[in-house]
């Protein structure tokens, strides 16, 4: 009987191992892979009768044929060897390119290679300029400085047309130069900083501006110009192409629609795409006419010049399961990095997400996908945008942003671009680094997000009346979570200018009468007008310590006062709308106190809001009370304004708390903001030197 069993137990280990060994796939792609071979090794055989293969798409078809065959039962992997592999459209994976939990796909970089997706195109032949027409309209101290390059002798004439960007607007992006890895300018001035408008002789709507000086004489081909300007407001920017110049009347006119809210004087702009005024390292320009492209090489920087090309995402997933993108560099397109859409279980991990015209990545309906332990920088728009849950059931959608390092985004689009943004029900901000940013944080709206252990700094750096991580006009988006997070070096960095004019930035805005959030346990440190509870209801600030915030602390109740019209129904918030727009006072939302009744409880009133157990200390105010609010109508116990808190060492930056303390007397309870930021895991090897 032993040696039967025995007998039958090699019989099925014969069966079974061809099998077994087709239960986790690797395949392989390179650079200098074909397509017509098996995918199975890493590199080409001698005699080149073997290898990986040379695309992506080719590895994806394997995979479904694997399938379809019934020859993957365990994990599937696509390793990508080092290299750029170049995208004029996306590469898409569908339904049937994803696995299981048991069985994920992964396409992965190979261990310790730098892999590029790339949807640019490299440029070469650059030349000194020699053409006297071209050389006349350039400054004599810039001529010989600026080097061109036939872009139609290397069989590039796609270049995308300029179109109106920014502020409620998206228009597509073109080609741009990146030089080194890093996004060059679109020829300007001034060069730094902005112009400002001197009158607007038609009115705000007239679609004319003045300005001071003579600069514009220089400029001889008004019909290539196109300004960018904050024009009314210094949260709403947008690029206006120009129609006309009169240097003697020094008179811009903009084609319709003239600005977002028309022109103002005293605000900000600036001029691009004019040859003249290619005149400093970093800049470039493009004849689209003849096809050349000119530029002055930033100093100090070599490496390939690359025009953005691709205008799709590099990489959709549509309906996808259980997919890894991981360690690749994704950049230099003119659209966006990555999209997800109806996706579930997806991540893009340790991925670099860099230099697109359009946005790193964004995540649409689906669950339980997002960013981990990503790099975005470079961006023309937003950094990662989350979007998925239902608001009407108040499914949480579970997407992520989870110790991702997120800066130098919006480059072309400057307002309400954000570095994470969040939309729908049940979304989360962790662990991210967000710094140097010219508006939002993060950016949200509707319910149960979680904003936690992030560390966000130098961000709202060119708007006003901005807030780091802002939301707001929806008596129903509630459930939303602000804690453990570091604020710090957040502030006004616009002058007041014009009277009547707002610069302030918060640090946490909960704008015109957002209601149902909790800001709890984070460290404010130089955050400017820290928070701002902006008219809204049931919001509670708890157990937060403010250092050197002026105010820490904003409460109004607008809707009562100067907001009281846009209150209205039809008044212009959309107020009334949105929250008629859900369930209010139905369960789900009976979770949230007060909201059912809400319409029978005075709703301009700013009730049931809590300051509760915080401290404040340095320089600013702590509490500025408007509208009639204070102490009596807000509860507002155990703060510890005044004295020293406890601090166990604030010159070293250590702001937990003494045994006995004040403020732990007071109720203060221990925080965790010391471990907001980045952390070291599987795809995040090293922390950037603070």
């Amino acid at each position: 009987m032993r040696e039967i069993a025995t007998l039958l137990l090699t019989l099925f280990c014969l069966i079974w191992l061809p099998a077994a060994s087709e239960a986790a796939v690797e395949l392989h792609v390179a650079p200098n892979g074909n397509d017509a071979w098996s995918g199975r090794k890493p590199a080409p055989t001698k005699g080149g009768s073997d290898g990986p293969f040379a695309t992506l798409e080719r590895a994806r078809d394997a995979l479904r044929a694997l399938r379809a065959a019934g020859k993957v039962r365990g994990p599937a992997t696509v390793w990508l060897r080092g290299g750029v592999y170049e995208r004029a459209s996306s590469f898409a994976l569908e339904a049937e390119d994803g696995g299981t939990p048991g069985a994920p796909v992964a396409y992965r970089a190979a261990r310790g290679e730098a892999v590029r997706i790339s949807g640019g195109r490299t440029v070469g032949g650059w030349k000194p300029v020699t053409d006297a027409t071209v050389l006349a309209r350039i400054s004599m101290e810039a001529r010989s400085l600026v080097r061109v390059a036939d872009l139609r002798a290397q069989g590039i004439t796609d270049y995308g047309a300029m179109a109106r960007r920014g502020f409620s607007t998206g228009g597509a992006a073109c080609l741009e130069l990146v030089y080194a890895d890093t996004p060059m300018t679109p020829a300007r001035w001034p060069n730094e900083g902005w112009a400002t408008i001197a009158a607007a002789p038609a009115g705000p709507n007239g679609g004319r501006f003045t300005y001071t000086g003579d600069r514009p004489s220089r400029w001889t081909a008004a019909e290539e110009a196109w300004v960018h300007g904050y024009w009314m407001y210094d949260w709403a920017d947008t690029y206006e192409k120009v129609a006309s110049i009169d240097p003697a009347k020094r008179e811009i006119a903009t084609v319709p629609p003239h600005g977002v809210y028309g022109y103002g004087p005293g605000r900000r702009w600036y001029v691009l795409n004019l040859i003249e005024e290619l005149d400093a390292p970093g800049e470039y320009w493009l004849d689209r006419k003849a096809g050349l492209l000119y530029c002055i090489p930033p100093a100090g920087k070599s490496g390939p010049a690359v025009v953005t090309m691709a205008a799709e995402p590099l990489i959709t997933l549509r309906g996808a399961r259980n997919v890894t993108l991981a360690g690749l560099i994704l950049g230099n397109g003119r659209g966006d990095g990555l999209q997800m859409k109806d996706c579930t279980d997806c991540v893009v991990a340790g991925c670099t997400l860099r230099n697109m015209g359009g946005s790193g990545m964004s995540v649409e309906g689906g669950s339980r996908c997002g960013a981990r332990s990503c790099d975005l920088y470079g961006l023309g728009e937003t950094g990662i945008q989350l979007s998925g849950g239902d608001r009407m059931t108040l499914t949480p959608s579970g997407h992520f942003a989870e110790n991702c390092h997120i800066h130098h985004h919006s480059r072309w689009c400057r307002t309400y671009r954000p570095a994470i943004g969040m939309q729908g029900v049940g979304a989360r901000a962790s662990h991210n680094l967000i710094e140097d940013g010219p508006h939002n944080a993060i950016l949200l709206g509707g319910n149960d997000h979680v904003i936690e252990f992030n560390d966000i700094s130098r961000v709202c750096t060119q708007t006003g009346d901005a807030g780091a991580v802002y939301m707001g006009r929806d008596w129903a988006m509630r459930g939303v979570v602000v804690r453990h997070n570091r604020f710090h070096d957040i502030g006004p960095t616009i002058s007041a200018g014009q009277e009547g004019r707002y610069t302030e930035v918060m640090a946490v805005y909960l704008d015109d009468c957002f209601s149902g959030g909790t800001i709890a346990g984070n460290l404010f440190l130089r955050a400017g007008r820290a928070i701002m509870l902006g008219g809204g209801r049931d919001n509670t600030v708890e157990n937060n310590v403010f250092i050197d915030c002026n105010p820490s602390v904003h409460i109004d109740q607008r809707a009562k006062g100067w907001a009281a019209e846009y209150m209205k129904p039809n008044g212009g918030w959309s107020i009334f709308e949105n929250l008629k727009a859900v369930p209010y006072n139905r369960p789900p939302y009976d979770k949230y106190p007060h909201l059912a009744a809400i319409l029978e409880d005075d709703p301009p009133a700013a009730k049931y809001n809590r300051i509760v157990r915080n401290i404040h200390v340095g320089k600013g105010k702590w509490i500025d009370w408007l509208d009639g609010l204070n102490e009596k109508v807000v509860e507002a116990t155990g703060n510890v304004t005044e004295g020293d808190p406890g601090f166990i060492n604030a010159a070293t930056g250590d702001y937990g708390l003494k045994p006995g303390s004040p403020a732990r007397r007071a109720g203060f309870q221990p925080t965790l903001f010391h471990k907001a930021g980045l952390y070291r895991d599987a795809y995040r090897k090293t922390l950037p030197v603070r």
